[in-house]
Order: structure tokens, then sequence, then C-alpha cells
């Protein structure tokens, strides 16, 4: 499959957006960073006061076994592409790669990303940033804050730089309504990809927000998101797309939450903890165990996904791709593995089953209500159990949801037959080069 091309004659933009399925949703994707399981009232949090996402969760359905990926980079190759980051390539995504807002850019939708890119290596490299991988319009930094600061692009140029990491919510926010309210086309669907820098690392709130919460400074810039994402969602009602925009919100990795690793980082106050929850799970960003890779998500579309549900299928970031494409009547690419499967019907309330396998990258698998791990499982340094034993592990998530028994002992022929399933991937095409 060659790759499509990125310029269309307005005739051919028309044609397609009149072929468009007369209930093609626009589709607004809210990522977070660092964000963890339990860091929403709604996800059980007592301390954190998150009224517009408990909202979104009565007006949606809230999913309670999503699954992203447990470090940057390659959550948003796999989100952005369908495909698992062994393939996809997380930080270093080839413009090989297809994404979503390629192929809907081609179905007529008008694209957009605003924020955190972090998929060109954090460098500037143009066949890999936003506008050539399928967004019409791009503001916000190609990589993290790591060093307490951001530079910024707008589309392909330079667009100035900031050290006050208390600002970037509610910048990203303000041209996210921007886009809405002055750059959208009203005779096209539009998708739009925000993903905020907070939570992660050098973390701070605006002075209407610092100090105010229950939850230390990470409770603050939580609260603020929450007030933030509130904007948002009011500026889709006020101007009446509210009830035909699907709305996804999620993180892309489980929260860095061992002490070991953020009491003294660069940056960070002196002796300040204040770092995400994985609530009921098992470690975090960077890890293999739920709290790196299970997330919260919410998601609505008003009169089509049903309010109110709570649902603990299996569903997944590289679900999104095979999903949108079923909704915006695009074909997925044919030429390479796509791991993601559409989940139409489950976002729908049509069906309660989700995905019966999901893979850890190359270092374990869930399927149905076991998760197996390698003994030698990838680990990120900064997640690493220090008394964790190197030997195979076997957990019953439905029973075991804290991942403190390991029953790999217990139960040989499953953990045969789970290692097998993790060593087929990746099952890559014979003509596939990546």
């Amino acid at each position: 499959m060659k790759r499509i091309p990125t310029i269309l004659t307005p005739l051919l933009l028309t044609i397609f957006v009149q072929l468009l399925p007369a209930n093609s949703p626009n589709i607004l994707v809210i990522f977070t960073d660092d964000q963890g399981y339990g860091d929403l009232a709604c996800y059980g949090n007592p301390n954190t006061k998150t009224p517009r996402l408990d909202q979104l969760a009565k007006e949606g359905t809230r999913f309670t076994s999503f699954y992203t990926q447990t470090v940057c980079g390659p959550s948003r190759s796999a989100l952005l592409t369908g495909r698992y980051p062994c393939r996809s390539k997380g930080w270093g995504m080839p413009a090989s790669e297809i994404t979503f807002g390629e192929l809907m850019r081609e179905k007529g939708y008008q694209t957009a990303c605003i924020g955190k890119w972090d998929v060109s290596n954090r460098k500037a490299i143009i066949d890999r940033m936003p506008n050539a991988q399928g967004f019409d319009y791009y503001f916000g930094a190609l990589g993290a804050n790591d060093g307490g600061g951001v530079k910024f692009h707008e589309n392909n140029k330079a667009a100035g730089s900031s050290r006050d990491m208390g600002e970037l919510t509610t910048l990203y926010t303000d041209k996210s309504i921007e886009f809405l309210k002055e750059k959208r086309d009203p005779k096209k669907p539009f998708v739009l990809y925000l993903a905020h820098t907070m939570m992660h690392t050098i973390i701070d709130a605006s002075d209407r927000f610092r100090g105010k919460s229950k939850g230390g400074l990470y409770g603050d810039v939580v609260e603020e998101f929450d007030y933030e994402t509130g904007r948002l969602l009011d500026t889709l009602e006020a101007l009446g797309l509210s009830k035909n925009t699907l709305v996804i919100y999620t993180s892309d990795n489980g929260p860095w939450n061992q002490d070991k690793y953020t009491k003294n980082k660069k940056g960070h106050p002196k002796g300040s903890i204040f770092w995400g929850s994985s609530g009921p799970l098992r470690n975090g960003k960077g890890s293999c165990y739920e709290g790196g890779y299970r997330l919260p998500c919410i998601v609505r579309w008003p009169g089509k996904v049903p309010a109110g549900r709570e649902s603990d299928a299996v569903f997944a970031t590289i679900d999104f791709m095979p999903t949108f494409a079923n909704l915006s009547d695009f074909k997925i690419p044919d030429d390479r593995v796509i791991d993601g499967i559409d989940q139409t019907d489950l976002l729908l309330g049509k069906s309660d089953a989700g995905r019966e396998t999901f893979y850890f990258d190359r270092a374990g698998i869930r399927k149905g209500k076991w998760k197996y791990l390698k003994a030698k499982a990838h680990f990120y340094g900064y997640a690493r159990e220090d008394d964790r034993p190197m030997e195979e592990e076997l957990y019953d998530l439905e029973n075991d949801l804290g991942e403190t028994t390991n029953l790999a002992k217990k139960h040989p022929k499953i953990v045969a037959e789970l290692r097998k399933l993790t060593d087929e991937l990746p099952a890559y095409r014979p003509d596939e080069r990546r």
C-alpha cells in the first residue's frame, strides 16, 4: 500500500465529504500524560475533586479494563497507528507509518493535533511531524518537559518556548477552543487529538489551582485539568457540536509513582512526593504490571454510547483506528499488521465483549482473566521492583487485580499456552519491513 497523498483538490474533498456516512461523528481524543488509574474521583480517588470528568462518565461509558502502553512515545505511536510499539516504533515512529489522521483527512475530515507529539524523537523532523502525519493543524511541543521547559511548534515552524509549566493545561485548552471556534470548517467533520503535557515529570498548576486540592501539587494539577476539560466540553455544547461528537478521555501510561525515582528528581520542590495513584493496581509507569498499562477511559457520544454504563471489557488505544474506520468509513491499511480491532459494537452498547487478548509488548499477554509475564519481562529501569524474582508470572485478574499472587506453578498448561502466544509477537507479514 502506497503512502496516501497529503494534498487533494477541493473538488475531490467535496466528493469525499458527500460520501461520508450521514452519522459520521466528530472525534475528540483527550490524552493526558502519566495520569494514573486511581487519580479521578469516579475511579475511586478520595482526595481529588474531578466533577467534570465524573459528569462525563455519567453521560457516557466508563471503562475499567482499558489499556494504553507503559511509557510516553510508544503509547502515542500505538494510539496513532493501531499498532503495538514493537511495530510502530514509539519515539522513533518512521514517516512510513500511517495514522488515523491521514486516513480521516483523506475522507474529508478536518484534522488537528494540539499538545505533546513525542514520536519524532523529540526533534523537528518535518516528515515525521504532525502536518506530514495527517494533521492539518498542529500546535504544541514535540517532546516532554523533563528539563522544566518546552519548545513549541505551530505547524512546522518554531513558535516560542515556556518554562512556566503551570500555564500548559490552559494554553493547550485555549488552542483547542480556538481551533473549534475559529479554524474549524463547519462543512466538514473534525478530529481533534489533544495530548496534554501534564501530569508529566516537572508538574505545576496555575495560581488559580495551586495549593487548593487535598492531593498536594499533583492533586492541584489534576483538578485544573478537570476544570480545563470542562471548558472544552462547554465549548462543544455552545457550538452545538456535543450531540455528534465522540469524546474519548484517557492517559498515555500509568503514574511515575516509585519514591526512589521521584523524590529528588531535578526541578521538583525539595522532599515533594506528588505523583499519581494507580489505585488498586500494582506499580506504575514503565512497568508491565497493571499500574503501567491500565488507565482510566471515559467515552461519550450522546444517544449513541450508553450513558451511566461501566464496562470491564478489554479495550485499548490500538483499537481506536479500526473503530474510527468503521464510524468514519475509511479503510485501514492492508500492507501491514494492524493490532487494533473494531470496537464499535462495544462502544455503542451492542456488545459486552472486548478484546480476547492484549500484549504487554514483548513482555507478556492478557487472555481473558489470565495475565502472563515472562521471567525476563522488559521493565523500564525506573519501574523495576528490586525484590521481584526473575521467574514467570501468572495472575488471575478477576480475583487478584493487584497482582499479588503468582499462580504460574499452579497452572503450568496455561503458562505454556500464554508463553507461546507471547513468543509469537510480532507476527510480521512477509512483505512488511519495519
